[in-house]
């Protein structure tokens, strides 16, 4: 197993980490029982994973209380992280949101069903444009002096959003986020636009959720094979937009490169998304042993210029305005990074110099 600082901070974490969303009844993923979720825990942790990323939302609490069983008695030896923001009731919306008095409620629940004293890193599953931004930073920043939690992160913002709410820390002096929790991966690489940039700069810390993209890069399926109707994904459907026919390319080049390496498709796919800049932590998840074992795996695979090269060409979603603009000015015309940072430009560097091509210098 390989391992990394947790974003900003000096807490070390394995470079994989275990999904918790299959544990519980309650959601339409796994279905996972206490004695499956005590045997899938001990299986990650024998082979050196030490961080668990659950959310009081999955399966409505039921996640937390059999992660906090399964790990008595060596809560101390593990790095775990919840959520809180999402609905956890259908009849009193003071229990979902950002709000102070929903994370104060949520951290106390989270506690008692994680069976601790304390949380190594509490997220704010998504942005909540119904409060005050400050209402949430300072009731987090309280939790951190309390000694109820150690790190705070957030999921599902977008780049502007969390670069305010850093500023906003760092002017009042409260505890930062340091670590964003993000759905990424080769059928999805949104994230490389603003994000993945942003976390570079600041040094947050993305985790990555679903780099799979709910099953469908595991290599099981293709056009001639459509998914069987019990999958992870045709349960939860689509959840995770993505061009189909692409994945379906991206499939067959995960599969050439996978043969290569006598490895599977999933285990590929997730050594890809381990290499990319900023990450953390890519959070796996599986329903059965042998399936969690094969993502394990991914950590000891070494991936080679030919394979990143086949797998950025057929993934590649383009470059999109103003992150082409920022690139031509800033890598391609300017000369200055050609003399500081010249390691970047031994293969041509980040961005091809569109002068001479749609237009022509002055």
């Amino acid at each position: 197993m390989k391992y990394r600082r947790l974003g900003n901070s000096g807490l070390i974490v394995s470079a994989l980490s275990l999904g918790t969303m299959q544990f519980g009844q309650a959601m339409n993923v796994g279905r996972l029982d206490q004695q499956a979720t005590n045997e899938m825990i001990k299986f990650a942790l024998d082979r050196g994973i030490n961080f668990i990323d659950t959310a009081d939302v999955y399966s409505r609490g039921e996640s937390e209380t059999q992660v906090g069983e399964a790990i008595k008695g060596i809560r101390q030896e593990l790095v775990v992280a919840t959520k809180v923001r999402l609905p956890m009731s259908d009849t009193n919306f003071n229990r979902s949101g950002a709000t102070r008095v929903n994370i104060l409620r949520g951290v106390e629940s989270s506690l008692k069903r994680l069976q601790t004293d304390y949380i190594d890193l509490y997220q704010i599953h998504g942005w909540d444009s119904n409060t005050p931004l400050e209402e949430t930073l300072r009731t987090l920043d309280d939790l951190v002096r309390q000694g109820k939690v150690r790190h705070i992160g957030l999921s599902n913002y977008y780049a502007w959003q969390a670069a305010i709410a850093l500023g906003m820390q760092q002017q009042m002096g409260l505890e930062p986020y340091v670590t964003a929790q993000m759905y990424y991966g080769l059928a999805g690489r949104d994230l490389e636009h603003d994000w993945l940039p942003f976390a570079e700069y600041t040094g947050m810390g993305i985790l990555v959720w679903s780099t799979l993209a709910g099953g469908f890069l595991s290599g099981k399926y293709d056009r001639g094979n459509p998914l069987p109707a019990n999958t992870r994904f045709a349960e939860a459907g689509q959840f995770v937009p993505f061009d189909v026919e692409r994945g379906y390319q991206i499939i067959d080049v995960l599969k050439a490169v996978a043969a290569r390496h006598n490895a599977s498709a999933a285990r590929v796919a997730i050594a890809w998304a381990m290499a990319q800049p900023a990450i953390s932590s890519v959070i796996i998840a599986a329903r059965t042993l042998p399936h969690l074992e094969d993502n394990i795996l991914a950590a000891d695979l070494n991936l080679t210029e030919q394979d990143f090269q086949e797998l950025h060409a057929v993934s590649d979603p383009g470059t999109p305005y103003p992150k082409w603009m920022v690139l031509q000015l800033d890598q391609a015309e300017d000369p200055r990074p050609k003399v500081l940072y010249p390691e970047r430009y031994e293969k041509g560097g980040l961005w091809k110099d569109l002068r001479g091509t749609q237009f022509k210098p002055g």
